[in-house]
């Protein structure tokens, strides 16, 4: 077993969870240059918020899209847009990576803003 499918197995089995409890989701994904967010509703049908760094009021301010700084950043735009939209508390779907750097950044700087996970 390789590493994408230890990450997709560790994904699958998280998500499974989520879906039984049935409440909304704080979903995460990164690639070595970008770091993307979304809030899904518990039935998984609808996207309710979302940031990424390819976002045009980010991209402007940040330096590098693909550190720590950043994912902070997008974890911050998540949360302020998922208030805006009546959600303040979801599940989080790491997405079967670690939770250390860039993820634990996104998830604590959402914490900050207000969301409870």
């Amino acid at each position: 077993m390789n590493k994408r499918e230890s990450r997709t197995r560790r994904a699958k089995r998280t998500r499974c969870k989520i879906r039984e409890l049935e409440v909304t989701r704080l979903s995460v994904h990164k690639t070595p240059r970008h770091m993307y967010a979304q809030i899904i509703s518990s039935d998984g049908a609808k996207t309710i918020a979302c940031a990424s760094t390819l976002d045009k009021e980010l991209k402007k301010a940040l330096k590098s899209t693909g550190n720590v700084d950043a994912a902070k950043e997008v974890g911050k735009l998540v949360a302020k847009r998922a208030i805006e939209a009546g959600i303040r508390t979801v599940a989080f779907d790491r997405s079967g990576y670690r939770y250390h750097g860039r993820i634990k950044a996104l998830a604590d700087a959402a914490r900050e803003v207000g969301l409870e996970f």
